[in-house]
């Protein structure tokens, strides 16, 4: 589950870096438009595993020996 989180996370943060270098929006141009049912449904599963990852900040973390 973390890693596809952070995998979708990756993605969200690639498309903002085209959106604001190239104003091209990667994800609405795959799934024809920003307003296409498809494209909602992974703008809001990008979304909701952003705020999953949140939880990785406050994870207690263990020591590799």
């Amino acid at each position: 589950m973390d890693r596809l989180a952070l995998i979708l996370v990756i993605i969200g943060a690639l498309n903002w870096l085209l959106v604001g270098l190239f104003r091209m929006d990667l994800v609405a141009s795959i799934f024809g438009g920003s307003t296409t049912l498809i494209s909602r449904i992974i703008y809001s599963l990008i979304g909701l595993a952003g705020i999953y990852c949140l939880t990785f900040l406050f994870r207690e973390r263990t020591k590799v020996e």
